[in-house]
């Protein structure tokens, strides 16, 4: 009886280990790992209190540049593997929420499995999405997650390729990886 319970505790224990640890790492609309549309500027430091924070601040109002950079917030694992950028809504604002997150890890993947290390079937098989050309890549809008996915034209054997030509999604060969992965919280 007592190894049973001792069982059914570790098995317990495990599950919530397990839980918690693919919740760090959650993609779905409005959510990346911890982060949700609530989350503001001042809260990273407790979310990453274990990870590193590089804050980039632009001069926001006060500045003389018309065209001001965003203020960033680059996230890093201990070991230096950076997991995240981050940029608020409000510059220079630590109670500003959150305008979008840049994904750089590969641990971080939706509900159906879809990560950086994703290609364009696995992306199409899971969601609908709406291509757009770019200069240098196709944008791929996933209205169901609020994302943006770049494929580089170069995935897609489209080197000579003018930005005012259009992209199917029948164009986009289906093992073509993806180079941008970003959430919007807008």
């Amino acid at each position: 009886m007592i190894k049973r319970s001792f069982l059914s505790l570790v098995l317990f224990s495990l599950c919530i280990v397990s839980c918690t640890n693919n919740d760090k790492f959650r993609i779905a609309k409005g959510t990346v790992g911890e982060i949700t549309t609530t989350t503001t500027v001042s809260d990273l430091d407790e979310i990453f209190k274990n990870d590193s924070i590089v804050k980039n601040l632009s001069e926001g109002a006060l500045g003389d540049n018309y065209f001001q950079d965003d203020d960033t917030y680059l996230i890093y694992e201990k070991g230096g593997k950076h997991l995240l950028t981050i940029v608020p809504k409000e510059q220079l604002d630590s109670t500003s929420t959150i305008k979008s997150i840049e994904i750089h890890d590969s641990r971080y993947k939706t509900k159906s499995g879809i990560n950086l290390n994703s290609t364009f079937s696995e992306i199409n098989a899971n969601y609908a999405a709406r291509p757009e050309t770019t200069l240098q890549s196709v944008t791929l809008f996933l209205d169901e997650l609020n994302a943006t996915i770049a494929i580089d034209k170069e995935e897609l054997g489209l080197r000579d390729f003018g930005m005012n030509q259009k992209v199917s999604l029948e164009q986009i060969p289906d093992l073509a990886k993806i180079k941008l992965f970003i959430i919007w919280f807008q």
